[in-house]
């Protein structure tokens, strides 16, 4: 392995050392989708005994939960792990280093895929386990959900990590508040038509929100969303191509002041 392979699993490495021999990060990784897992599993379960509607919607609520996770867990893996660097003073040491701007996005974004699959597969054996939800129920889209959702969540990581390039400490909130910001408007657990009409323009402007509309399109009609999916993926190369952009841009002004050393401080 050599060049830009051999630095980007250089980057991962880095990472990978860290949880190789710290138990808590490990179970960290895994805490919150099992938790949310269990708290919308039993309101699910609630819902079903009371209701015949709920009992035919029951995977409805637990699909969404492990989808958002999904979408949750590639921002913040992408994010965290740059942070590390920050919080770690490696910044300056990294790109002392031949390494480029790109290299770095390829290792966080591979970091962010392993953070997300242990995350979200002890969540999905529980829903099974617990509810005998079959997230393959979804169908043959399930794949092109997943893809969406994590494409959706490094546009924002990327965004995010821009910011904190350029403002420093005080932006590092925003790695743990923009998605949560943008769950009320990405139809996570109903529809788009239950907003009001002047913010359906806004949502539907959001790649996730194609996915949940497809996903229940999916669960409660059994058709595969085309028209959905075709939506999030063109969502997602505007998304991704603006924050692409914006880091870029941030990274060299960054880099011409001298802000690299100086990030987090």
């Amino acid at each position: 392995m050599t060049g830009a392979p051999r630095r980007i699993w250089g980057l991962i490495y880095r990472h990978l050392a860290l949880y190789r021999r710290s138990w808590p990060r490990l179970v960290e990784l895994a805490y919150w989708p099992v938790l949310q897992m269990c708290i919308w599993g039993f309101v699910t379960e609630f819902m079903v005994r009371q209701s015949g509607w709920a009992a035919a919607a029951s995977g409805v609520l637990i699909g969404a939960v492990l989808l958002w996770e999904v979408c949750l867990r590639s921002q913040m893996g992408f994010a965290i792990s740059f942070l590390e660097e920050v919080w770690s003073r490696n910044l300056g040491n990294l790109f002392v280093a031949p390494i480029r701007p790109w290299e770095l996005v390829g290792g966080l974004i591979a970091m962010s895929v392993l953070r997300m699959l242990a995350g979200i597969v002890p969540a999905i054996l529980l829903a099974w386990a617990l509810y005998a939800f079959d997230i393959l129920a979804i169908g043959p889209a399930l794949p092109l959900f997943f893809a969406n959702l994590m494409a959706m969540g490094w546009a924002v990581a990327a965004a995010v990590t821009a910011m904190i390039l350029r403002y420093g400490a005080g932006a590092e909130a925003l790695a743990w508040s923009v998605l949560f910001g943008l769950a009320p408007l990405s139809a996570v657990f109903y529809p788009v038509a239950v907003l009001p009409p002047w913010l359906q323009p806004v949502a539907l402007a959001i790649p996730a929100t194609h996915v949940f509309e497809g996903m229940r399109a999916a669960l409660l009609e059994g058709r595969f969303a085309a028209g959905n999916l075709a939506a999030a993926t063109a969502l997602n190369l505007v998304w991704l191509g603006a924050a692409a952009a914006l880091f870029t841009a941030v990274f060299r002004t960054a880099r011409r002041k001298g802000l690299l050393l100086n990030v987090g401080e």
